[in-house]
């Protein structure tokens, strides 16, 4: 009496096959899952790296494009303009929405820490001092990390007839400049857009209109009635 082939069981060949076909899968499904990941990680990276552009950009269009042309006193009796800046650093007076926490005019301080820290900070504190102590705190907060080089340069041009230039510094002047181009360096070489952040307020225009009229008016005053010129 023959058995049947279901009473032997397997034999150790179809095993072995068995087994080389399964560790096979295995082999695929981990490289399926090992690129899947990869993938999913370049994705957050890329989401991280478009929301951190985002938000720096709109950090800049809505906070310095509102910056104010206001001039105060410092504790030496010099009047000092409250828009500063160099290549690297950026100090600018504006406000917050009604909703938020600080109150009234607040000076911003934007400042990169160098290639040791490797990070852009901005420093808030209120504007003028008169204000209870509470409001008076400073907060320091970091803008973005990995930089390895920060540079501002800052448009003017002072009459309708030029073309105006780009300059890398705006210290001891009484007037903001109508343009801030702002270009971030990242240390992983990662493209950063440089991006142009025109002010609403624009002081500079105010000061060309009031020189303009100053030169007119001492030309329509060099004149002698005696003499009939």
């Amino acid at each position: 009496m023959k058995t049947s082939r279901t009473d032997q069981g397997f034999t150790l060949i179809e095993v072995m096959i068995a087994m080389t076909l399964m560790s096979f899968m295995m082999v695929l499904l981990v490289s399926s899952l090992s690129t899947s990941a990869e993938s999913w990680e370049r994705g957050e990276r890329k989401i991280d790296q478009v929301n951190e552009n985002a938000v720096v950009h709109h950090f800049f269009q809505r906070y310095l494009s509102t910056a104010k042309p206001l001039s105060k006193n410092n504790e030496a009796g010099e009047t000092r303009f409250s828009f500063q800046g160099s290549s690297d650093s950026l100090q600018f007076v504006t406000g917050f929405p009604a909703s938020a926490s600080r109150k009234g005019l607040q000076l911003f301080e934007v400042k990169w820490s160098g290639r040791d820290q490797a990070r852009i900070q901005v420093t808030l504190s209120p504007y003028f001092s008169d204000m209870d102590e509470q409001t008076l705190v400073r907060e320091e907060v970091t803008l973005i990390t990995q930089v390895t080089g920060l540079n501002i340069n800052y448009f003017v041009r002072e009459t309708a007839n030029e073309d105006g230039t780009w300059e890398d510094s705006w210290q001891e002047k009484q007037f903001m400049p109508q343009l801030v181009k702002i270009k971030i360096e990242l240390k992983d070489n990662r493209y950063w857009p440089e991006f142009v952040i025109p002010l609403k307020i624009n002081s500079a225009a105010v000061f060309m209109i009031n020189r303009e009229e100053d030169d007119t008016d001492l030309e329509e005053d060099d004149t002698d009635p005696e003499l009939g010129l």
